[in-house]
């Protein structure tokens, strides 16, 4: 199927950029305009639907509303229309669409953290299949979330990263990555593409984690301070953190070096500039825990912007991941056919996307979502209609 080219200006909103998408259907089966059926599916969700049932319920609801900008020819379709649309709907099409249009609501990213992390769709699978995952690159400082790719299990997440990496603009980024996206591949991509990265290095490279593991349990011995000399204090940085809640206290250390001459595959990873390791001490009630982790970085001498991608990276969880499960009934999800998980996600983030530009409203993210089932206005207004 046919991708569109990008316009040479940016859609004026998600309305006008869902009218570059293909329409998967044969011309005598079209009863329904596909932009009327992609913007009812984003108004349901929008206003707390969650599936194709919920996107007929508001469609037949708010019918008036919607003839006021929509043509509806045949009035609403039903949810089988809606599944059908959706599980044939080309999603790269899609995600296509998606990146433009982000890319026209989205301030310069320029420094900005861009985290790609992955989380499965819990009831999207049928019983004995894989599980599938999503992948999304989030933007910490604008808060939105830039694409998304699906993968049928969480392994296949190394195929999945460079296929965002290529239709993202990530010119001056910091890309962080967890384990399973640490590839040398990948880090050549990001660099390609203008980028930064710190990739987090685990037990999938045993030997290059052993390494790191040795050379800074060298540097900074277990519960002891840095002590470095002066011919040393050059190419060695340090950075602390400390968050006190919840009954507990949690000490971060955020240690970096350019001195990596110690490291046999340096040369193999494009870009590589830095070592990282991050001492995360963590005090509950009598008990404390220490835990350290590694990292490979294009990134200067700096821990304390070391630090700030670090700590980035962990904040999608609450930001996207928390937002799309718990709020947006992501996991709970049963949509299965063909292409309509991943569909029905890319939705799902453009739904994020447009709450969450909404700066001025001082409401949280479901509360907003209720708000727009209740004013219509309001509901125009995050279309940008």
């Amino acid at each position: 199927m046919e991708t569109p080219t990008p316009d040479s200006q940016a859609p004026r909103s998600i309305v006008d950029c869902f009218s570059d998408i293909p329409d998967p259907r044969v011309e005598r089966t079209r009863a329904h305009k596909l932009i009327d059926i992609l913007v009812i599916g984003l108004c349901s969700i929008l206003t707390g639907g969650e599936g194709f049932c919920d996107m007929e319920l508001f469609g037949q609801a708010r019918y008036e509303w919607l003839k006021t900008f929509m043509e509806l020819p045949n009035g609403i379709p039903s949810h089988d229309t809606f599944n059908r649309v959706f599980s044939t709907m080309d999603p790269k099409c899609f995600l296509e669409c998606f990146v433009r249009w982000v890319e026209g609501v989205c301030t310069a990213l320029g420094q900005d953290v861009v985290a790609i992390d992955g989380k499965a769709l819990r009831h999207a699978s049928d019983s004995g299949d894989s599980l599938p995952y999503i992948v999304s690159a989030w933007a910490r400082n604008n808060g939105l979330v830039l694409g998304q790719v699906k993968v049928d299990e969480k392994s296949n997440e190394i195929t999945a990263v460079p296929e965002l990496l290529r239709v993202l603009e990530l010119k001056g980024c910091i890309v962080t990555i967890d384990a399973m996206g640490c590839q040398k591949a990948i880090a050549a991509d990001i660099i390609d593409k203008q980028a930064d990265y710190v990739l987090a290095l685990k037990a999938n490279h045993a030997t290059a984690h052993e390494e790191f593991k040795e050379y800074f349990d060298d540097l900074v011995p277990a519960g002891a301070p840095l002590s470095i000399d002066s011919d040393q204090a050059h190419m060695i940085d340090s950075f602390q953190t400390s968050d006190k809640g919840h009954g507990r206290i949690e000490i971060r250390h955020y240690y970096q070096t350019t001195d990596i001459d110690w490291f046999e595959d340096k040369e193999l990873w494009k870009g590589l500039r830095t070592a990282g390791m991050v001492e995360s001490t963590r005090i509950v009630n009598d008990t404390q825990t220490v835990e350290r982790r590694y990292y490979l970085s294009s990134l200067p001498l700096d821990a304390e912007k070391f630090g700030h991608a670090v700590r980035s990276h962990w904040g999608v969880e609450n930001s996207l991941h928390w937002t799309l499960d718990v709020t947006f009934g992501e996991d709970q999800s049963r949509a299965r056919t063909k292409h309509a998980a991943e569909n029905l996600a890319t939705l799902r983030r453009v739904a994020v996307n447009l709450v969450k530009k909404d700066k001025d409203s001082k409401w949280s993210i479901r509360n907003r979502r209720r708000l727009a089932a209740l004013d219509p206005d309001y509901l125009s207004r995050l279309l940008d209609i």
